[in-house]
């Protein structure tokens, strides 16, 4: 067993190795656990080029969409004190919400044409991405809106962006977008306080996550990667790209930095079943909850791009039917690459992926810092990374 696992570590280190060796990107840095501990950690390339700086476990990147994850624990975490309902009208918490606006389209003038929404939103809509809130750089119409209304994207973190309507009736269709940004805000309600430092309390410095927050202050700037732009060319370019430090509003929905080594302590605590050396952050019972299929008879489909700057279309698992939960998406059917079904997995647009595997028993992250998403070169070496930890 010994030698089967220090020939899986070998041949980790060189898969990603040579792929940074290959300039499928400057640097990447990996973890893997199981139910006892680490079982993989490593780095390699570079995580920054002006300044010089080594990728490394404790590198600090954008984590993007993987804040969600983090925020939805906090809200459950609400659920469980019985200071937010699941089911209940979100605008009992956010009165915001009670005239939500449904777009129907654009006028001959090009304006746009909206209703009020019908369908009071929940909780359990916004954390399944059945809201119908969406993402300009993946819904035509949303960045059609933001356009002609004159509004900001999303990863300014304005207030002025979240008057976007609704792309549908709330728990009609699952549409990825802005849900998370309203979890974040009834938790602020809720706490009093900002969502950094509800988190902080609740979720990051209980689990020792030091590394993770919506502020790069010193010390994690010492450690932070630069971000990367993969041209049409297929060259890479590191280019000046950072959150907003004093923004309108800590975007839940993807704002916050942190390493792969935090990272992968909160996936254990899932792998856990919401319990992490003797920490316990989530009930067993919301963690299975958090599982289980959410969206019933809808799917979780391709995305397709209207920003290629911003992403590929993305099509994880193509031809297999997922699933969201409340923390992320689910497959339906084992994996080919060794994932059971049942799993939890999603990703952040700087090219950060993770899993967690609770029937295998395992699970881990992998980080680089590239745009747009859905890179193929940094897919393969996570599709790559996770068949292998699955044999450890």
């Amino acid at each position: 067993m010994a030698d089967l696992l220090e020939n899986e570590v070998a041949t980790l280190d060189t898969l990603l190795s040579a792929a940074v060796e290959k300039g499928d990107f400057p640097g990447v840095a990996a973890v893997a656990a199981n139910r006892d501990g680490v079982v993989y950690r490593n780095a390699f390339g570079v995580a920054s080029s002006d300044p010089l700086r080594d990728m490394a476990p404790d590198t600090v990147a954008w984590i993007a969409s993987m804040t969600k994850t983090i925020v939805a624990l906090g809200a459950l975490q609400l659920v469980e004190r019985g200071q937010l309902d699941l089911d209940a009208p979100m605008s009992d918490v956010l009165p915001q919400l009670a005239e939500q606006q449904v777009l129907d389209g654009f006028d001959d003038m090009g304006q746009p044409v909206t209703h009020t929404a019908t369908i009071p939103v929940t909780l359990r809509h916004l954390l399944s991405h059945t809201a119908g809130n969406g993402y300009h750089f993946w819904h035509a119409d949303v960045q059609r809106y933001q356009e002609v209304m004159g509004l900001p994207g999303i990863i300014e973190c304005r207030e002025a962006t979240l008057t976007t309507p609704l792309l549908h009736e709330p728990g009609t269709a699952w549409v990825y977008g802005m849900n998370i940004d309203w979890v974040g805000k009834a938790i602020e309600k809720i706490s009093g306080g900002t969502l950094e430092e509800y988190l902080r309390a609740n979720i990051l410095d209980p689990l020792g996550m030091t590394d993770t927050s919506f502020i790069i202050e010193a010390g994690r700037r010492a450690r932070l990667s630069g971000m990367n732009v993969r041209t049409p060319e297929g060259d890479l370019v590191q280019v000046p790209f950072e959150m907003a430090q004093e923004p309108e509003f800590q975007m839940a929905g993807g704002a916050m930095y942190g390493s792969v080594d935090d990272y992968v302590t909160l996936l254990r605590m899932l792998l856990g079943n919401g319990t992490l050396d003797g920490v316990r952050i989530l009930a067993a019972e919301t963690v299975e909850e958090a599982r289980r299929n959410q969206i019933g008879d809808l799917a979780v489909g391709p995305i397709h791009t209207v920003d290629p700057g911003s992403s590929n279309d993305v099509d994880f698992l193509p031809g297999q039917p997922k699933k969201w939960g409340l923390l992320g998406m689910i497959n339906v059917d084992p994996a080919p690459n060794g994932r059971s079904a049942g799993s939890l997995f999603w990703a952040g647009l700087g090219n950060t992926y993770f899993w967690v595997d609770w029937d295998n028993g395992d699970c881990g992250a992998l980080f680089t810092q590239i745009l747009p998403f859905a890179d193929h070169k940094v897919l393969d070496a996570f599709e790559a990374f996770e068949r292998s930890v699955h044999r450890l």
